[in-house]
């Protein structure tokens, strides 16, 4: 089975799953390794996308699922999110 080569993430449920974990943003990107400019985007939603192997690092650093963390479908009545 083919897998994503990059995973749309949700920006406030990484921020809730890293403040529940105790950890600030600094801490978190170097467990990811990434810069934790790059995680306030994440959080932020200025960036919403990651790379598998960044993203498998992240939800093993928070110790999250992918149901927790990767952005849900916008249901079919609903307008998808503008995207900027």
């Amino acid at each position: 089975m083919h897998q994503p080569t990059t995973y749309e993430v949700d920006g406030d449920a990484i921020r809730e799953e890293r403040e529940r974990a105790g950890m600030t943003r600094a801490e978190l990107a170097e467990q990811v390794g990434v810069t934790d400019r790059h995680i306030r985007h994440l959080e932020t939603g200025t960036r919403w996308r990651m790379r598998r192997p960044s993203y498998v690092a992240l939800r093993t650093a928070l110790k999250a699922t992918d149901e927790r963390l990767r952005r849900q479908p916008p249901r079919p009545t609903e307008d998808p999110p503008e995207r900027s």
